[in-house]
């Protein structure tokens, strides 16, 4: 466990741990996380002592009037079966706290499959928390693209649709199906568009929903493409079409 070379994952390891990690640093321990034992290790050791605390810690139950206030305060909104949201008032928590814990709940009741739009749709939600929606903001083609190079095996290709209504407005890495991608933020009036882009022409186009975000699949020159946003079908539909039709 005192590897020098592991000193800076296992500070990561411990910063995700705690739910400190950017959604970038998450990929990139992830990738690590795969091919270090000692890593995983501390990881399995954390997640282990906490269990023990957990279950060592003492518990008392809530007064039945905080139970009842929370359940006034808890309002359920309509939802795709097996999925409820809950809207919790401002004046209780902040919005970024209010995201949080959004995100949270969606994040919990989505299924857990092996489909990439699964995952796509955690990564859209989690992204949508405060500071982790881009590494690099900026609304130029040429100032996003030249910032992955480096920092992944392949060179994504970066568009900017403003004059089609669907600005740039920066990418970061992530991780999906097993590896660092490319995440391209686009937005159309008040909605956000995250479009992942990694090697690979094995999935079918088609279009799909998951806990009331749309995802769109496709392939192109040896690129998988897949946009997730929770923009109505039609308009995502049409940000793809976009993209297919622009020559490179």
């Amino acid at each position: 466990m005192n590897n020098p070379q592991c000193q800076r994952w296992q500070l990561l390891v411990q910063a995700d741990h705690d739910g400190e990690l950017g959604v970038a640093d998450a990929a990139a321990l992830a990738v690590h996380l795969d091919g270090c034992t000692a890593c995983r290790a501390l990881r399995d050791g954390l997640a282990g002592l906490s269990r023990r605390l957990h279950a060592d810690a003492p518990r008392h139950a809530a007064p039945a009037s905080l139970r009842a206030a929370l359940e006034r305060q808890a309002m359920p909104l309509a939802s795709p079966p097996a999925i409820r949201r809950w809207r919790l008032p401002r004046a209780a928590i902040g919005g970024g706290a209010a995201l949080a814990i959004a995100a949270s709940v969606t994040l919990a009741l989505l299924p857990r499959g092996g489909d990439p739009g699964e995952a796509a749709v955690a990564s859209h939600i989690r992204a949508l928390q405060p500071g982790h929606l881009t590494d690099v903001l900026s609304t130029d083609q040429h100032t996003v693209k030249p910032w992955f190079n480096g920092r992944l095996d392949y060179a994504p290709p970066v568009r900017d649709f403003a004059a089609a209504g669907f600005p740039l407005h920066g990418g970061r890495l992530d991780y999906l199906d097993g590896r660092a991608v490319a995440a391209l933020v686009y937005q159309r009036g008040g909605h956000v568009i995250d479009l992942y882009i990694w090697p690979g022409n094995a999935d079918p186009a088609r279009a799909e929903a998951f806990a009331g975000y749309n995802v769109v699949h496709w392939h192109d020159a040896g690129m998988r493409f897949l946009a997730v946003s929770d923009l109505n079908l039609a308009e995502l539909q049409g940000f793809v079409a976009l993209w297919r039709d622009t020559p490179p």
